[in-house]
């Protein structure tokens, strides 16, 4: 894959003296000499699920039972998709395993695809996961924590969408502040707000078990009653329940920092996405067992409107608990992908500015406020659900392109070493899923579809004019750019090479 290095003369080495204490408060470390910054094999197993976990259950398990529910029709084809997205997240996730093993390098998808098809291919990833996959992702999730939080303000209707948004700014903001001055704070705040999400579902799924002990069972009579089962439908079922199951694939972002990743990356995808499986599964169970179908979509709270039909004074426990959730799970989103970013910036596909980290806080500031900007600008989009779809056409497209690369790897390089090697039948089932996700969508969606794909292809004409064959006013404005954020923000370029 072609890389643009940043230079050292482009950069006054007076800028940057490295502190001759290293920080305590980072998951980085100063090369030995103070050359650069290398990241440390830090992660554990335990940690690897946590941040599978983490990230995976956050808003999509009080915001998606809607979508589901929605293009499903009835409450058990609204299971039984909820079961087969969490059965192909799996086959997903174990074809990541291979590709993640096999390539073991951080940035995920992006290492997978310029290993497979080149560095063009690669960049488009990068460039969609910039401007598409991680914000619209953070964005949803901002949104959910507000109008969860603000629910009880205004109990009998919506609350009006300019606060929702100004509290989901402020929310992205104080995140993005905290990422950027320091680490511990971020494996705190990920520690406090998982335990509330805990709560939050514990307390879900107790009140939908003492109501079906209390003979409760009225709604499971007719399970499978108005079903929806048009290909449209299935597909728009399918992408709102992988959207909860989103976040499986980020501990390849992380591959880099992971201890014995041949062997705790594959653990980690094994014990984590059956564990989400289940929760998502008995919390389900709860909301359709005390919920009807038109109470569930007449609400843009689940969690909220069971918490008011089951806990009394306590119900507002439910919307500052799932508020947690959502908090704690963008906090993790934005630690693991501006992983990605700095990879795709330290091989030069990126604007060199965003491979810079802070000296005195180890963390890619750039990369960090940008990400933020972009996620702020997207939260004007009013309604969620168009967002879900749109994010889950380009995602479903590009975890089809990776897959297609563990095959294509296999016919181009089948002598090269894989710790672990699946079934074949796994990724040849996970692409045709995918391309079945990605066709009927084109029929059932087709403006979200072409806007994704416009916005793909545009990456074409950037990536010519910038990367392959670079215009020379747009190379002097990103070198003016990076030095700029070089001393605004105090960092410095990494320095250590990679192959």
């Amino acid at each position: 894959m072609a890389r643009i290095q940043a230079s050292d003369s482009l950069i006054p080495r007076q800028v940057f003296e490295v502190p001759p204490a290293e920080p305590n408060n980072s998951t980085a470390e100063t090369g030995s000499q103070g050359s650069g910054v290398k990241l440390k094999k830090q992660i554990s197993l335990l940690d690897g699920v946590a941040i599978i976990v983490g990230v995976i259950v956050g808003s999509g398990i009080f915001v998606s039972p809607k979508g589901v529910l929605l293009y499903s029709g009835s409450i058990g084809q609204s299971l039984i998709v909820w079961v087969l997205c969490g059965v192909l997240s799996m086959v997903g996730a174990l074809c990541y395993a291979e590709l993640g093993t096999m390539i073991p390098k951080s940035g995920g998808d992006y290492a997978y695809i310029g290993t497979a098809f080149g560095p063009l291919p690669a960049f488009l990833y990068l460039w969609v996961a910039l401007l598409i996959l991680v914000p619209t992702g953070n964005a949803i999730t901002a949104l959910t924590f507000a109008q969860y939080l603000l629910k009880p303000f205004w109990p009998s209707c919506e609350a009006p969408i300019g606060a929702v948004q100004l509290l989901a700014a402020a929310m992205i903001c104080v995140l993005t502040v905290i990422n950027c001055y320091n680490v511990k704070w971020v494996t705190r705040v990920t520690d406090i707000f998982t335990g509330t999400k805990v709560l939050a579902l514990m307390v879900i799924v107790g009140a939908g078990v003492w109501w079906l002990f209390a003979g409760k069972t009225e709604l499971w009579e007719q399970p499978f009653a108005g079903g929806l089962y048009s290909p449209g439908y299935i597909s728009l079922a399918f992408y709102s329940g992988l959207f909860s199951y989103s976040g499986w694939n980020y501990l390849n972002f992380v591959t880099e920092e992971l201890k014995d990743p041949y062997r705790n990356l594959p653990k980690a995808i094994c014990i984590s996405l059956p564990v989400v499986t289940i929760i998502y599964m008995i919390t389900n169970i709860a909301y359709f067992s005390v919920l009807s179908p038109d109470e569930i979509l007449s609400s843009d709270a689940v969690a909220v409107t069971f918490g008011d039909k089951m806990l009394g004074y306590f119900a507002w426990i439910m919307p500052f608990a799932v508020a947690c959730s959502t908090f704690g799970s963008l906090n993790g989103a934005i630690f693991a992908s501006s992983r990605l970013f700095f990879v795709g910036a330290r091989n030069g596909h990126l604007p060199a500015a965003i491979s810079l980290i802070n000296v005195n806080c180890l963390t890619p500031v750039p990369s960090l406020i940008f990400l933020g900007v972009v996620t702020v600008l997207l939260l004007f989009i009013k309604d969620m659900y168009v967002l879900i779809n749109y994010v889950s056409y380009v995602e479903a497209l590009f975890t089809l392109i990776s897959v297609s690369g563990l095959l294509w790897l296999r016919y181009k390089q089948p002598k090269t070493e894989r710790p672990i090697r699946v079934s074949l039948a796994l990724p040849v089932i996970y692409l045709i899923v995918c391309l079945f996700l990605v066709i009927s969508s084109c029929f059932q969606s087709p403006g979200a579809v072409g806007v994704g794909t416009l916005i793909i292809l545009s990456g074409i004409p950037v990536y010519y004019l910038t990367i392959h064959n670079p215009v020379k006013w747009l190379a002097d404005t990103s070198q003016a750019i990076n030095l700029w954020c070089s001393k605004f923000f105090i960092c410095m370029p990494n320095q250590e090479k990679f192959d």
